[in-house]
């Protein structure tokens, strides 16, 4: 049988996926188109469907409706086909415990097939990629969280699959190791690799995406790239600095006046966000903050966030929960 995937063909089709746990409808028609080569985000609340998702996708659980093809293999006809196609990194670390890292990478190498040889190569390749070569030896219960995700998704590149379910693969680590996968992600997506990333991330999504969905209620409700989300809403923000923190209050009224619209206030970076639907009234604020004394340090109009977006769409926030997948999801 021949897996090799077609290079412009899309990686994912996925047409009115249904999945169910008893009375809860986790997953309710989604649809999912993923070219071959790129970063797809699915956003979504806590319970929204995206791990139920990707479990399907990933022939881990059966649809109860819809179909969804991997390279155009057929993930409930052909499972073997599309299992020797895509690797999956979830949110917890899937590797033994009574292991080191190094053995860990032997075992799933020599379980995949490889020789010892191949086995220890293999191995001593992923760590040295993802920065675990000085720890190979240790037990992993002096792993950070980080490293033991670095690992995890190092065991699911030993098949080298061209497509990568990513589930939340950020999910608690630090600023500095989310920066580290991330460039991971990247470097892999270079190199040839299709990934499918969950995540409640918006700034993850924003910057490593090449198109984003949002699921909410096992709905996919928006697709897009990231701009074309943005440029969905419709409006842009205005940001004003003052260079007195203490005009900052002022600052607001002022603005608000001249716009016409409610703006925000954040006192930590001391400064004032408005709508903005005219961007001609820029002007009009200048000149009124003059009027008042007020030194202003930063003026800019911007796209919405990623998290204006998502409030918008699903009047709640990323991390928000909706139903229950969480209790399916195990």
């Amino acid at each position: 049988m021949n897996t090799s995937p077609a290079t412009d063909a899309p990686a994912i089709v996925a047409r009115g996926l249904v999945k169910h746990f008893g009375s809860t409808r986790a997953v309710d028609g989604v649809d999912l188109v993923v070219p071959t080569g790129s970063v797809y985000g699915v956003l979504g609340p806590n319970g929204a469907g995206k791990t139920t998702t990707v479990r399907m996708l990933a022939t881990l659980l059966r649809p109860d409706a819809g179909t969804a093809e991997i390279f155009g293999h057929d993930v409930v006809a052909e499972p073997v086909a599309v299992r020797s196609l895509v690797g999956v990194t979830g949110q917890y670390a899937s590797v033994d415990e009574d292991l080191s890292a190094r053995e860990n990478l032997i075992v799933f190498a020599r379980l995949l097939g490889k020789s010892r040889t191949e086995s220890r190569t293999i191995a001593s390749d992923l760590l040295e990629e993802f920065g675990l070569e000085e720890a190979s030896t240790r037990p992993l219960n002096e792993f950070s969280g980080g490293m033991r995700r670095r690992l995890d998704l190092a065991a699911s590149l030993i098949a080298a699959p061209p497509l990568l379910f990513l589930d939340e693969p950020t999910t608690g680590l630090d600023p500095r190791t989310r920066a580290q996968m991330w460039e991971t992600i990247r470097r892999l997506v270079s190199q040839g690799s299709t990934i499918l990333l969950t995540t409640q991330y918006l700034d993850e999504a924003d910057q490593l995406a090449d198109r984003i969905a949002v699921i909410d209620r096992g709905v996919v409700i928006a697709d897009g790239t990231a701009d074309e989300l943005k440029d969905s809403v419709g409006v842009n923000t205005l940001q004003v600095r003052p260079a007195d923190r203490t005009d900052t209050v002022a600052t607001l009224s002022i603005v608000e006046r001249v716009v016409g619209e409610k703006g925000t206030l954040s006192p930590e970076a001391g400064r004032v966000t408005i709508p903005l639907s005219r961007p001609e009234l820029v002007s009009e604020v200048m000149a009124a903050l003059i009027a008042e004394n007020i030194a202003i340090t930063e003026l800019n109009v911007a796209k919405p966030s990623l998290d204006e977006v998502f409030m918008t769409i699903t009047g709640k926030p990323a991390g928000a929960d909706t139903h229950s997948e969480k209790e399916h999801a195990a």
